[in-house]
């Protein structure tokens, strides 16, 4: 059962989900961060039978033995599975499912499976983030139509959400580093289990989250992030990059991106690299605006903030990035391999987009359900113009206590038509994040771009 937020949870809850002109956050509502409600807006407290425990900072320091540049040490090593739901015990755990993933389990009622662990509230982030998340909480706003942000810079915008849109703003808007180059790629399997690897380097510049960043710079410059991402194998297809400019408003000028193209050897730009466009050699599994569960303008949908839901939510995906499996190991017909994964109860925002009647897109409805520590996508269930559910799409996270920062290490998204599903962010046998790259903005242009696919 949803349950409608608290007042010291996330002062109301809009009826009005679509409206961004809301009163502000008062010095009594701010003073609640870091007290009862953690420095990123989550209840500090467990909840009532304590199956989810109060949250004590997160992780605060690295394992014994773990360097930067190896693949991430499981602290949680020596937990063991409490319980596994499967077809068989379902009923007993439904109120905690949603029914994205309730269909996985009748979709496949013979091999998926949730190992249920111990729920541990790891999520943390550097002190810099919480001070600018509590600093800009009472200034913090949407610009007219939600379709951007202002008056804010470095944390979260919006701890104590009262639209749909600020907390999925949350989500765009939550820390990842500041400059990060990801190695990795993506598969998509057929019925069969059978898959092609797709391999990607990846160059992300968060103009945002710069600890030095102020809002009046952030206005100015209108840039949120810059990316850039070029396909390494197979052969047919490296060289082919693309490059994203993410603004802060855009009303004011919307995503700019090209491409290069390693046949014709030009740079391009791409308007359409946006909401329903294909994904990137996804076989059409994903559309632009799915990737990192969510991205991108979300102009095309109004947004309602239902209240909070305690679900069971792939968590401490350690042994699942371990670089000890290999890609056949997790890849499997239907579905990644249960055995590797790990799933939590925490207590998530419920987030529910409906496509406007004035604009188009191949999802009417996208339910998303936001991890309260994180402001992660955790899972997404996806309906179609039928109101079918059409796809289902889980983050599996971790701790990158380096940085530190929440973030997912697997993202599957799942096609309940084609039976098919895809898996973005296989990394185990690949060099690990890099958080500690210095990048510039000389290296987010079309001239670095055609560079790159070179």
């Amino acid at each position: 059962m949803i349950k409608k937020p608290t007042l010291i949870a996330t002062a109301f809850c809009s009826l009005f989900a679509s409206s961004a002109a809301l009163a502000k956050l008062s010095a009594d509502e701010v003073a609640h961060l870091g007290q009862d409600l953690t420095p990123m807006g989550a209840e500090k407290s467990a909840n009532a039978d304590g199956s989810i425990p109060a949250w004590n900072n997160g992780i605060t320091s690295a394992p014994a033995g773990y360097e930067p540049g190896m693949h991430h040490l499981d602290p949680f090593s020596t937990d063991k599975v409490l319980f596994t739901i499967d077809k068989s015990n379902i009923e007993k755990y439904k109120a905690n499912l949603s029914p994205g993933q309730i269909a996985l389990f009748e979709a496949y009622p013979d091999t998926f499976k949730m190992p249920v662990y111990e729920t541990r509230r790891s999520a943390s982030y550097p002190q810099f983030v919480y001070d600018a998340t509590k600093k800009f909480a009472a200034t913090a706003e949407l610009v007219e139509g939600g379709n951007g942000i202002k008056n804010t810079a470095i944390g979260i915008p919006f701890p104590m959400p009262k639209t749909g849109l600020e907390a999925i703003w949350n989500h765009l808007l939550r820390y990842r580093g500041q400059s990060i180059e990801r190695f990795g790629g993506q598969a998509a399997p057929t019925a069969s289990g059978s898959y092609n690897y797709v391999g990607f380097d990846e160059q992300l510049l968060v103009k945002y989250s710069d600890p030095s960043a102020t809002p009046a710079e952030l206005q100015d410059s209108n840039i949120l992030f810059k990316f850039k991402q070029k396909v390494t194998e197979p052969a047919r297809l490296a060289g082919t990059a693309l490059l994203v400019h993410e603004t802060m408003d855009q009303i004011l000028t919307p995503r700019q991106a090209w491409t290069y193209n390693s046949g014709q050897r030009r740079v391009r730009r791409a308007p359409n690299v946006a909401y329903d466009a294909p994904g990137t050699a996804a076989d059409s599994l994903r559309t632009t605006d799915d990737f990192d569960m969510f991205n991108g303008s979300p102009n095309r949908y109004n947004w309602t903030l239902k209240g909070k839901q305690e679900l069971y939510v792939p968590y401490n995906s350690y042994k699942l990035h371990s670089d000890k499996l290999e890609y056949d190991d997790i890849l499997k017909p239907g579905h990644i391999n249960p055995e590797h994964t790990r799933y939590e109860k925490h207590r998530v925002w419920v987030i529910e987009a409906n496509l406007k009647d004035d604009t188009r897109h191949i999802y009417k409805k996208r339910v998303f359900y936001i991890d309260e520590d994180s402001w992660q996508v955790q899972v997404t269930d996806i309906y179609d113009n039928r109101d079918q559910l059409y796809r289902v799409a889980m983050a599996y996270g971790l701790n990158y206590y380096e940085v530190p920062t929440q973030w997912s290490t697997l993202e599957v998204y799942h096609d309940l038509n084609s039976r098919r599903y895809l898996a973005i962010g296989l990394d185990n046998q690949e060099k690990m994040y890099d958080f500690s790259q210095s990048f510039n903005d000389n290296e987010f242009t079309s001239s670095a771009l055609r560079r790159a696919g070179r």
